[in-house]
């Protein structure tokens, strides 16, 4: 039975820090697993069983007063960085992620099977109660999730994977507003979208950190995409520090291919404000039976041991042959990798198309558990990672020189300007022609088409950014109408005094319309540092007004709307029968012997 799994486990797995109590010098109790053991299971128990030495030790009711304490504990430590570790931020213990993919019909390269919608793995309860019992005979302590609706509630999955000592870690984008590698951008659309994910999971302690992306440079001819997913690495840690958020890491997720040391390179040099905090590594070259050499986990281990910031697997799992060993979980946390490494995400949770599912979802919605799920189970259980103490732990990595623009790697270090909603609205107010209010996107797109075409004059300077040459429009980080709105500006000045014979230069099929403009005193140095042109740059300006209200997310039907009737009994529930009875042990005087 699973509740004599976790009575078993209750002392033996408690070396593991997080959620740990203390009964005695040295021992810890698990208070994780206790949240999760049946009142009648806890009260017919009557011994501890240490895996040394199987003593039986007596529940007093020191400890008892202890174990209610643990239960209303509803927080796990939060993670922290220091140098290239991960740590438990109260005691200071190595952490070492063991980790699951968790979303369904959602691919690692950021697309979606069935349309544009996602579904938001945090907000679905049923699946939450369902899928944690599960992962936790995986031993996880990690999920990692590729899109959130930033206006879900998550409190109860939060809780769930809370309890079961499970830490999140969230892409910030979603597939229909992200940083796109062919046409990247950083605008005020994704700005909106990433501070409103980090707003809805920077309440819960056991959110660990926040991908700005996921394998947007993949080929020589995109690498100047970088330079957006760097910039929004910048302003998201800028931001979670303006909103005097607790310390938290942003990072970012890479395929393994020939671009891999410039990229490595290029997200950790230069200053510490706008490099990532930790690196995430999608690898799949131990495939079946390999080694440490052949897999080729020996070179990228040589090549990260002078990182300054955590490295580790966020996917893993070969599944050219089938079933998977996972062979490799035994490498990964044995004591060659995890000096450098800090452990790994399998890829992934649900069997699709792709066919590297742990689990199956049938037609009733129950989860069965795949060879895959077998064979992880086997490979986890062997390992037990151990690290270094964060006290005695001092850093001597410095962060790694730029990669030099040649023909391979083309992206900048000079960023894009920062997203800032009252420079764009300076803008918008300042003009003679604007879009109206009602433009739908494909006359955004035909509109943008036809004036950024070199060939049909100069109107789009001031909002074009090219990530290659480091040269940024003052108002290429404004979102998409407010862009285009100073395109149709650019283009009716124009007409107005070299084209007399154009009578209505602001019309565009009814796509724009005149304004009076405005010029209030907070906006004119904006106005004036920009220029004419739109190409000078903003060194001074209005503090932008919040705006991350996640607009623009796309969240499936079959999301959070769907679960938001159905109680949370999960956990809830027991634990509250599980401070009753406890309160009644302890009432009564009862020792356990």
């Amino acid at each position: 039975m699973e509740d004599e799994e976790d009575l078993e486990k209750l002392v033996s797995d408690s070396m593991e820090p997080s959620g740990a109590i203390p009964y005695s010098p040295g021992l810890y109790i698990n208070a994780a697993r206790l949240k999760r053991l049946r009142p009648i299971t806890l009260i017919s128990w009557d011994i501890f069983k240490f895996p040394d030495s199987k003593m039986r030790i007596g529940l007093t009711l020191a400890a008892a007063a202890t174990l209610v304490a643990a239960c209303a504990a509803a927080d796990v430590d939060p993670i922290v960085i220091k140098g290239s570790k991960f740590f438990y931020k109260t005691n200071g213990t190595e952490f070492f992620m063991r980790g699951i993919a968790y979303q369904e019909d959602y691919s690692s390269n950021g697309t979606i099977s069935g349309g544009n919608t996602y579904h938001d793995p945090l907000a679905d309860t049923t699946a939450c109660a369902r899928d944690v019992p599960l992962m936790t005979q995986l031993r996880t302590n990690t999920i990692r999730v590729y899109a959130v609706d930033p206006t879900a509630n998550h409190d109860q999955c939060m809780q769930m994977l809370s309890d079961a000592g499970i830490y999140v870690v969230a892409d910030l984008g979603e597939p229909q507003n992200s940083i796109n590698r062919d046409s990247p951008q950083w605008n005020q659309e994704i700005y909106s979208r990433y501070t409103g994910v980090v707003d809805n999971l920077m309440k819960y302690s056991n959110t660990l950190g926040f991908f700005a992306g996921n394998e947007v440079t993949n080929m020589p001819n995109n690498t100047e995409a970088s330079a957006f997913v760097k910039a929004a690495v910048r302003d998201v840690k800028a931001y979670i520090v303006q909103k005097k958020y607790r310390p938290i890491g942003v990072g970012y997720a890479t395929n393994d291919d020939d671009l891999r040391s410039d990229l490595a390179d290029y997200f950790n040099c230069g200053d510490a404000a706008s490099s990532i905090d930790f690196w995430g590594y999608n690898i799949y070259s131990w495939c079946g039976t390999s080694s440490y050499k052949d897999s080729h986990y020996q070179e990228r281990t040589e090549e990260f041991s002078s990182y300054n910031v955590p490295v580790f697997f966020a996917e893993y799992g070969c599944n050219t042959q089938q079933p998977r060993k996972f062979d490799e979980v035994v490498a990964l946390y044995g004591t060659e990798m995890t000096k450098v490494w800090s452990g790994g995400i399998v890829y992934m949770y649900y069997q699709e198309t792709n066919d590297y599912g742990l689990v199956s979802i049938g037609s009733d919605d129950q989860a069965t558990k795949l060879p895959d799920f077998t064979a992880l189970s086997s490979q986890i259980a062997k390992v037990t990672p151990s690290g270094v103490a964060m006290a005695s732990y001092s850093p001597t990595n410095s962060p790694q020189p730029c990669p030099t623009q040649e023909r391979v790697w083309s992206a900048n270090t000079t960023l894009p300007p920062s997203p800032n909603n009252a420079v764009c609205d300076c803008m918008v107010k300042s003009l003679n022609c604007t879009a109206r209010s009602d433009i739908d996107d494909d006359a955004i797109t035909t509109n943008f088409d036809y004036l950024c075409n070199p060939a049909n004059g100069d109107y789009c300077s001031g909002i074009l950014a090219n990530g290659s040459t480091g040269v940024y429009g003052a108002y290429s980080m404004c979102n998409s109408k407010e862009r285009l709105a100073w395109a149709f500006n650019a283009f009716f000045m124009d007409q107005t005094r070299n084209n007399p014979q154009n009578t209505n230069p602001c019309d565009f099929k009814g796509a724009a319309r005149k304004q009076t403009p405005e010029s209030a005193q907070t906006c004119r140095s904006v106005i004036s540092q920009a220029g004419d042109s739109g190409t000078g740059s903003i060194t001074s300006a209005p503090s932008p007004a919040s705006t991350s209200s996640g607009g623009g997310s796309v969240s499936s039907s079959t999301g959070a709307a769907s679960v938001l009737a159905i109680p949370m009994f999960s956990f809830g529930m027991l634990r509250m029968a599980g401070y009753i009875t406890i309160a009644a042990l302890v009432g009564a005087g009862l020792v356990l012997l």
